[in-house]
């Protein structure tokens, strides 16, 4: 069995955003030269999420509206983590909504979707360099 690992790197420019990694992942996929097994993608921070779905803008927006109802990021004070000088709980909320990573599979060299899915880096404490893992198993 032969097994690949690299860091993707991101900059965001907002505090909450979604990147579309899906072609850097096939590009991971690529370089491994692994045809049959399983591609793991994961946030490497504790604000910040990997999952799958549509890359549609008006879903986009509505998760963000969403998440933002469900953990806003103000008061600061509705987070007893923030006390600890930190401006993030609600972040850490969010990531542990929308998930920490996501296992596609991979058959024939390819990452094996379904209709209109498509791999996101969620970033919900950003505007500073921020990585994810991407490790793949197989022959």
């Amino acid at each position: 069995m032969k097994s690949y690992r690299k860091e993707l790197w991101f900059d965001t420019s907002a505090r909450m955003e979604f990147i579309n990694i899906t072609r850097d992942v096939e590009q991971c996929l690529k370089e491994s030269g692994i045809r049959e097994g399983l591609c793991l993608v994961n946030a490497m921070h504790i604000t910040a999420s990997v999952f799958i779905n549509d890359n549609e803008s008006g879903l986009h927006q509505d998760y963000k509206d969403w998440l933002e109802k469900l953990a806003p990021h103000e008061p600061l004070s509705l987070y007893r983590h923030n006390r600890t000088g930190e401006d993030n709980g609600d972040a850490h909320h969010k990531r542990q909504i929308m998930g920490r990573e996501v296992v596609v599979a991979v058959t024939e060299g390819r990452l094996d979707f379904g209709p209109w899915e498509c791999i996101f880096y969620g970033e919900f404490d950003g505007r500073r360099k921020k990585r994810v893992l991407v490790k793949i198993i197989g022959e």
